[in-house]
């Protein structure tokens, strides 16, 4: 399996959310991007770590890193191979065993981050491919697959776009969310049917 080895760019809330912010990382060239939504959490935790606050070296992923690194050779990779119910699932892999753990994936770009990408962020080619837009480092604004939100943040998002009168979002919002209940139903176990005669 072919990874793209992916590089931190920015962290930002998204627009009019205040519990969803946006992780945005690049292919090493920094021809394409994509976008990992995050939650208030992640971006607080984020935001001490770009305001260099001095607090940050005594936090655990830090003080953590700063054991796995100076009292071991253990080579972690962070795995990003899958796109389920509008999260990327990631797994914390051991580069020598192959041993893995999952991880949540805006979780794993900070551990990423903490440890100044010796643990590098790969995704799986055709899912970078499928989910990056082109990059451009002076672009305001991101775009972001709508398959990438979990179903309550698309349900809030289509509640939005509804009292804002965005109909055009909207119907793409509800299309999503109804393609994601027909694909849930249809993994289903049928009922057993009383066969009587």
């Amino acid at each position: 399996m072919q990874r793209i080895r992916l590089v931190f760019r920015s962290v930002s809330e998204i627009v009019g959310s205040k519990d969803i912010g946006l992780l945005v990382l690049t292919d090493s060239a920094e021809q394409r991007q994509v976008a990992l939504p995050c939650d208030t959490h992640v971006l607080a935790e984020f935001g001490l770590r770009m305001e260099n606050n001095p607090v940050i070296d005594k936090l655990l992923p830090e003080v953590l890193w700063n054991v796995i690194h100076w009292q071991t050779d253990l080579r972690l990779e962070v795995h990003i191979d899958t796109l389920v119910d509008g999260k990327y699932r990631a797994l914390l892999s051991n580069a020598d065993t192959l041993e893995e753990i999952p991880v949540s994936a805006s979780d794993a770009v900070l551990l990423s981050f903490v440890s100044r990408g010796e643990i590098p962020v790969l995704m799986e080619e055709s899912l970078f491919m499928r989910q990056s837009t082109v990059y451009d480092s002076q672009a305001v604004g991101i775009s972001l697959p709508v398959n990438t939100i979990t179903d309550e943040m698309l349900q809030s998002a289509l509640e939005k776009a509804v009292k804002n009168e965005n109909y055009e979002m909207a119907s793409q919002l509800r299309d999503e969310l109804n393609r994601r209940r027909k694909e849930a139903q249809a993994h289903e176990p049928e009922a057993p049917t009383d066969d009587k005669e």
